[in-house]
């Protein structure tokens, strides 16, 4: 009898493991090049780390490609909501913002789920609720975000605005901790903490003494955040993933950004939880983010929607990386590569002969064919399919997907 009960209270034990609620938070801090954060060590970005990983990554989507995509701040930040790059999203700078909406956000993935969902979005520019986000608009479907602290950019008696945009700083200061205020006491289930200063720390200093000591001071506003998440997950029945992570790098003074250089599209995330394969793989970038979180929390995202995420999970199993396209003639041969574990997994190849998904309409995907992902390669006789100059690729495997286009 004794050793039923043990068994039982074991169980008992491993199903309450399991029912721990999942949470995550991602901030972003503005334009911090990974050699300047590998330099200097944050301590809380460091911290984090050290429960689960720290990594180079990129954005900037392909060089020369279809996808390439600007170094600029709100386009990273699209970047990083969407998982798509700006051939996709459509944002292609700071201002004029004319996003397209059909690729959604995580946030409104987040409200599309069955269950209810709650979203914070605590920022230094309101531009990221009401543009990037969509807050309240038809083409969003009315999405509305629960907790919002942002708008403080916007008031010039409270934060005098200065050439050198100190103020901006101290905007960070508030919505830091504000944002680690409503983490202790709401808890949603996605929050985005957006920290502006390091960026005009870079633009009027450049490389030097100003900007390592403004990382540290945006490490410390990190810290705020990451502290209201140990709380939460100390006393209530909660487990988080927090990623830390920027939206581009910087020429090499420091001073710039917005082109291709090595150092511009080099960026870097930092997160607590346990990571797969790919994150330390050499091909990590901002577009991962979204599809990881999507994987912790459990939303089941729409298969159109999640064919056209540029970006791969870097927790859980993945099997497959890498999809190149090489048109030939009449013929257009796929290749990609595969994790050891994953050779003998089946992989579905899919083609779209238009794009019309992005005017909010639907594409006629047709299946190809099945090979195993050691095979590696498929090849495409475009004389069998719909006359077009265009055509979407999409390689599924059971734990992943990889999409290109050919124009």
């Amino acid at each position: 009898m004794k050793w039923i009960f043990c068994l039982c209270l074991a169980v008992l034990c491993c199903a309450n493991l399991e029912a721990k609620t999942k949470k995550a938070v991602y901030i972003i801090i503005d334009g911090v090049p990974a050699d300047q954060v590998e330099r200097v060590q944050p301590p809380t970005i460091y911290e984090i780390a050290s429960q689960g990983k720290y990594e180079r990554a990129y954005t900037g989507g392909e060089v020369g490609g279809y996808s390439e995509t600007p170094t600029i701040s709100a386009i990273g930040y699209t970047n990083l909501l969407t998982a798509t790059w700006y051939n996709k999203h459509n944002v292609g700078g700071n201002e004029n913002l004319k996003p397209n909406y059909n690729y959604w956000t995580i946030f409104r993935i987040a409200k599309e789920q069955k269950k209810d969902y709650k979203t914070g979005l605590y920022s230094s520019w309101i531009d990221n609720r009401t543009v990037l986000i969509g807050e309240g608009k038809p083409e969003t479907n009315g999405l509305k975000i629960d907790y919002v602290k942002d708008g403080y950019d916007l008031d010039t008696v409270a934060y005098p605005h200065d050439k050198e945009c100190y103020y901006v700083y101290n905007v960070d200061e508030r919505v830091s901790k504000e944002a680690a205020e409503s983490i202790r006491k709401d808890a949603p289930d996605i929050s985005w903490v957006y920290l502006w200063y390091t960026d005009d720390a870079g633009h009027f200093y450049g490389n030097g003494a100003y900007f390592d000591e403004y990382l540290l001071k945006a490490d410390n506003q990190v810290k705020r955040v990451w502290d209201a998440v140990k709380y939460r997950e100390a006393n209530f029945d909660e487990e988080w993933m927090v990623v830390v992570t920027t939206d581009h790098g910087r020429v090499e003074s420091g001073y710039g950004h917005g082109g291709q250089s090595r150092r511009e599209r080099t960026t870097w995330i930092s997160t607590n939880v346990p990571v797969n394969e790919h994150f330390c793989a050499g091909q990590l970038s901002i577009t991962d983010i979204a599809p990881s979180i999507c994987r912790y929390v459990g939303f089941e995202v729409p298969r159109d929607i999640r064919w056209e995420q540029d970006g791969m999970p870097f927790i859980g199993k993945v099997d497959i990386y890498d999809l190149q396209t090489m048109p030939y003639d009449k013929t257009v041969t796929l290749s990609w590569k595969h994790y050891t574990s994953s050779v003998s997994v089946p992989v579905n190849v899919y083609v779209a002969c238009s794009n019309n998904f992005k005017t909010g309409g639907k594409d006629e995907w047709i299946k190809l064919g099945t090979v195993t992902a050691g095979t590696g390669t498929y090849q495409v006789d475009l004389s069998k399919l719909p006359s077009s100059k265009f055509y979407k690729f999409v390689v599924e495997s059971p734990n992943n997907h990889l999409n290109r286009w050919v124009k």
